[in-house]
């Protein structure tokens, strides 16, 4: 006997909320389900794992089309995984560039905390976003 779950079970057993659910239901990235004869959606565990594999996807950062791109590859296991690859390697330079990004941000807000100013007239902060270099070093 298989198991089906409704929507909010579904959501509960993959991680994801319901408006999650029918988004990606919306943009073909999990399929429309059965309908129960009052109307409910049913899923089984296929659509479980699917979402499960997109949730996972998308908390390591690969946008929908990426993830539609992986799906369609893990439906084909036959196929040699380079693509999957290719697509790791580029995401891996997008996380790293972010990365440098966010070090650049962290070294300019380390230079402008602890003000030793009493106003915002000489506020390190302030100063940096009005372009004045009073007190900035």
């Amino acid at each position: 006997m298989s198991t089906h779950y409704r929507i909010g079970e579904l959501g509960q057993v993959a991680g994801v909320n319901q408006e999650t659910i029918r988004y990606y239901e919306k943009i073909g990235l999990l399929p429309s389900p059965g309908r129960s004869p009052s109307g409910y959606r049913h899923y089984d565990e296929k659509a479980a794992k699917q979402l499960r594999f997109i949730r996972r996807g998308r908390e390591l950062g690969f946008s929908i089309e990426e993830i539609r791109t992986l799906l369609q590859l893990a439906a084909h296991p036959e196929q040699p995984c380079g693509e999957a690859d290719s697509l790791t390697r580029q995401h891996l330079a997008e996380v790293e560039a972010k990365i440098a990004d966010l070090m650049a941000i962290r070294d300019a807000l380390s230079k402008l905390s602890h003000c030793p100013s009493q106003t915002t007239e000489h506020c390190r902060l302030i100063e940096a976003l009005d372009q004045r270099h009073c007190c900035t070093d």
